[in-house]
């Protein structure tokens, strides 16, 4: 059996791993397009935090690791993808054919339309090469402009600030991580980095980027040495044009990974898969939920049929030192209730959506120590009971109710 794997992130590599041990005898390629060995894109805002080395951000530290699976990890890029001759393209004209096809290529930045864009005072932090960048020009005392206040720009926003660098940061939206929190969620979040010292904008749009800088829609003009655009992703799908595999928001899948052509599977940030709380089809781009669908992929291609639950909506930031969390329906669902705290002098907030007793979603600030059992919680669909009263009225009491829930009799 021969098992090609296009992608060299935590999909693919979970699915590269867990095929060997499903087939020991099977021929295993992954075809990365980076230089570098497979490695994680989460973990760049560490190497620009200087917590860890760049060998850091590698997936598997092991020289040799590979090899030794006897997994081949090629570097190329991937043109087109012929599904009836059961064979990939690389840019080069070469081929390689595959029994099982897995596409996990991951997403790339979406850019902006704005003019000067590209120009040489503008970076994206998604690769090694863009860390590199980012090192070499976000020095401290530095003036750099984040265009972007979501999930990622977040992250990078963490990163700079411990870089010591003069950050102004920029959200269209009227909130902070918009897509991820409420509005007084994402206004704490917002307060609390202009406690620490970053300039914050929302709600209002770039206009342009020149050498001095950013110039907002209101005429403000922002001085930057650098600007880093992290304005969302889009899944990396154009190689699979004229290839038949059908895609929406990203691949589709169905619940065993499968593409609409036969043999192609497909996982990670670049599938549109089945979500856990609403049972519709989205794509979310985080990690775990790339690793999972690494894992469960494989099983699948080796013919060890396995039924996908479905992702979790889930995300958890750390912004110069306040955790904030977000799980699920996290905006609430039609019909349901509410439990709410908002202590903003403290810097704490909780919000608990429920669907009759059920909790299906939760954002929190500055209470880190709820991440787990909110997680819990949602994934297990656990009926509270008489326990949701209690919630409704002291939101915190949630280890109790987990406790007194979860345990077994």
């Amino acid at each position: 059996m021969q098992f090609l794997i296009i992608g060299a992130g935590p999909a693919g590599v979970n699915a590269a791993e867990s095929l060997r041990k499903l087939d020991p005898d099977a021929a295993i390629r992954i075809v990365g397009d980076e230089p570098e060995p497979p490695y994680s894109r989460m973990a760049i805002p560490y190497l620009l935090m200087d917590r860890i080395a760049e060998h850091g951000t590698h997936l598997r530290e092991a020289a040799g690791h590979f090899d030794r699976l006897a997994i081949d990890v090629t570097h190329a890029r991937v043109a087109r993808v012929a599904g009836d001759a059961h064979e990939v393209v690389l840019d080069d004209g070469s081929t390689h054919a595959y029994d099982r096809l897995l596409i996990a290529t991951g997403s790339s930045p979406a850019l902006p339309p704005l003019p000067g864009i590209d120009g040489p005072n503008v970076a994206t932090c998604w690769t090694l090469a863009d860390a590199r960048v980012i090192q070499e020009r976000a020095q401290p005392g530095s003036r750099v402009a984040l265009i972007g206040a979501g999930f990622i720009g977040s992250i990078i926003l963490e990163a700079l600030g411990l870089r010591g660098v003069k950050l102004s940061v920029i959200e269209q939206g009227e909130r902070m991580v918009p897509r991820m929190m409420g509005p007084q969620a994402g206004g704490l979040l917002q307060r609390w980095c202009e406690h620490k010292g970053v300039d914050v904008y929302t709600g209002v749009a770039v206009e342009r980027i020149d050498d001095d800088g950013v110039q907002l829609a209101d005429g403000t003009q922002i001085g930057a040495d650098l600007v880093i655009s992290a304005t969302g992703v889009r899944p990396n799908v154009g190689f699979l044009d004229g290839s038949g595999v059908e895609i929406g928001q990203g691949v589709l899948i169905d619940r065993q990974f499968r593409t609409t052509v036969a043999d192609i599977y497909a996982a990670g940030d670049v599938a549109q898969g089945l979500d856990f709380c609403t049972g519709e089809y989205a794509v979310h781009a985080i990690q775990p939920t790339a690793a999972d669908h690494g894992h469960l992929a494989a099983a699948n291609m080796s013919g060890k049929e396995t039924l996908y639950e479905g992702s979790m909506n889930m995300n958890v930031l750390d912004t110069l030192g306040l955790l904030s969390c977000s799980f699920g329906s996290w905006m609430g669902v039609d019909g349901g209730d509410q439990a709410e705290l908002y202590a903003p002098d403290d810097w704490r907030y909780l919000s608990l959506q429920f669907d009759g007793d059920r909790i299906v979603g939760a954002n929190a600030v500055g209470l880190f120590q709820h991440v787990g059992i909110l997680r819990g919680l949602i994934q297990r669909r656990t009926s509270l009971g008489k326990w949701k009263d209690r919630l409704m009225n002291d939101p915190t009491r949630l280890m109790e109710a987990y406790v007194a829930t979860t345990q077994v009799v």
